[in-house]
Formats: C-alpha cells, structure tokens, sequence
C-alpha cells in the first residue's frame, strides 16, 4: 500500500513569491529565481492532491498569485521573475504560456472554493486570447481547456482552443513512425495526452483514436525489457537505439499522465500497468538502476545518467516524480475513473 507522498522538500523551495527553479543537492539557489513552468506545474500538482492539507492550500495560493501576475492583459505572459520578485523577461509566448493554461484550466476544474475557481478562469480566459505556433505548447494549453470543458461543457473559449489544437497535430505519412514529429524530444506523451482529452472534450472521436495510437507507439519505441527507456536530452529519431541520456523524470510524469487519461477515456485496464511501471523508473526500474526520489522529502533527482543521478533535486524534477507517484497511487487499484 502506498502513503501520499511527502511534500516537504517542495515547502523548502517555495517562499512567498513562487517556487525556486534550481536546486544544488536539496537547497533552492535562490539567485536563478523562479519560472512559470515550474509553479505552473507546482500549482497542478498540489491541486490534484486528494488528501488537502492548510500547508498544501497555502502553497496553491503562492502559485497562483505568481501565474495571475504573469499575464499581461493582452494575454502574453512573462516566464521568469527573479529572487527580488521582479519579473526579467519581457511578455512573450513559449511553453510556460501553455502550462500556465493547464494549470489555470486544473483550478477551475477543481471542486473548492468558488473564488479560487473564478479567478483561474479568468486569467485562463485573457492568456487564452493568444495562440502558440508550438505543438507542444499547445498541447499544454489544451490539457487545461479540457480540463474547463469537462465542468463548463458550453466554454467556447475552451472548445475553440482545443478544436484548434485538433486541427494543428499533424498527420503522420509514415506507417512505421506514426509521431506527428521526425524527432521525439521533450514531453512527448503530452502531446498524445491533449489529442485525447481534446478529442473527448469536442466529441471527435478520431481525435480521440489518433492520441491512443500515438500513446501506443510512443510506448513501443520508449520501453525496453519490462521498463521504460525514456528519450534522453539529444532526442530520437527513427531508427534510433537506445538507452539515451540525459533521460529526465517530466518524461515519466507525462507518460503517467497520459497513460491516467488512456485508462479515463476507454475503460480498459490495460493503461494501468505503464503508470506504476512509470512510477517505478523513479524507485530504480531505469536504465542505470538507481532510485531517483527521496521518499523521505519527496524530492527528486534531476535526471538519470549513463553511470547514476544527477544529485540536485530542483523543481521539475521533484514536481515530475510527485505527479508520477499521484498518479500511480491514484490507479493503484484500478480505481482512477
């Protein structure tokens, strides 16, 4: 039986402004600052946290103070803030505009207080005025759209964004590589993810195929022997022979994640065995055997490479095995429907 996972160490990079991006071993370096990537995806994570604590609802309070002052009112959003709280970057488009979406898009989702809810609808609703050329970064914004759909099922703000994102998935013309890209790279199973939630969420169900298939071969080519062999930091293309390094932890998540959705979408408890077979790439099933999370702070390791870890336990790192080890508590049983 597995416990809810320890959230301390995610306490110990958070202040009042956000959470520190970088860690060196387990201390935040406070002098890189902050980015929205990061507490966007702090802010999905202890949102989706079952077992709410007063720590857990104050540290969602942090996180989306920090991504409603990131949007300008055009909808172009900053990504970095430095350690004075000062934002260093100019309002721009990228992936941090996508997860911003997503995790405002979780908030408004989520049962509790209706002044929260109404808040992340609102700043979804003027960052969603802009639009990213980006596969990936649309991918983000639509598992967000989604998410609002599924209790708001009238949105048209949300029901454009995800029809758009349908029709920007390229169609693959290769039978042996069905990825709408030559190249996996980076959170790929997201992509797969927001094709499926899309599609549920509009009622295409040839989107909704399209992102099964798409999962199905991504866990084809990224799995070996009984684990997962994730595309490390270089990519992989056809042809390609693994294991690759630098293999990071967000891959597994994105794999849960998407793996959580298959199961949502179709029942079959088939998509069940990938998610604790994700969980356990952090516990060592990896292709360096070594255990890449602190069961004890709940922090994770920064990324697995050819002879062990790498020590620093930042953000992303620690925010992808949380969301991994939810994920697999959640379906344990079969019981995430």
């Amino acid at each position: 039986m597995m416990d809810a996972p320890s959230y301390e160490h995610l306490g110990v990079l958070t202040d009042h402004n956000g959470i520190f991006e970088h860690a060196r071993l387990d201390a935040p370096r406070r002098e890189h600052g902050y980015c929205v990537d990061d507490v966007a995806r702090a802010l999905i994570v202890v949102t989706r946290e079952p077992q709410q604590t007063a720590d857990l609802r104050k540290l969602a309070a942090i996180y989306l103070r920090f991504l409603e002052s990131a949007v300008r009112a055009d909808g172009l959003a900053h990504n970095r803030m430095s350690a004075t709280g000062d934002w260093s970057d100019a309002p721009t488009m990228g992936d941090w505009w996508g997860r911003l979406l997503w995790a405002l898009g979780t908030v408004a989702a989520q049962r509790g207080d209706p002044w929260t809810r109404t808040r992340a609808l609102r700043t979804f609703r003027i960052a969603a005025r802009q639009r990213s050329t980006s596969l990936r970064t649309l991918a983000f914004a639509a598992l967000g759209a989604a998410e609002i759909v599924r209790v708001r099922s009238d949105d048209h703000i949300a029901r454009t964004l995800l029809r758009e994102f349908v029709a920007a998935v390229p169609v693959p013309d290769d039978p042996a590589w069905i990825w709408p890209e030559r190249r996996l790279t980076y959170g790929n199973a997201s992509i797969a993810e927001a094709l499926m939630a899309a599609g549920q969420a509009v009622d295409d169900a040839d989107a909704t195929a399209r992102g099964l298939r798409m999962l199905e071969f991504l866990l084809s080519v990224e799995t070996s022997h009984d684990r997962f062999s994730v595309t490390g930091t270089g990519g992989r293309g056809p042809g390609d022979v693994g294991p690759f390094f630098d293999q990071q932890p967000i891959e597994l998540a994105a794999f849960a994640d998407a793996c959580a959705r298959a199961y949502a979408v179709t029942g079959s408890s088939a998509w069940l065995p990938p998610i604790a077979m994700a969980w356990r790439w952090f516990t060592g099933l990896n292709d360096a055997g070594v255990i890449m999370f602190d069961d004890q702070t709940g922090a994770g390791f920064d990324g697995l490479e050819p002879g062990g870890r790498n020590e620093n336990r930042g953000a992303e790192s620690t925010l992808a095995a949380l969301s991994t080890y939810q994920q697999a508590l959640r379906h344990r049983e079969g019981d995430g429907r």
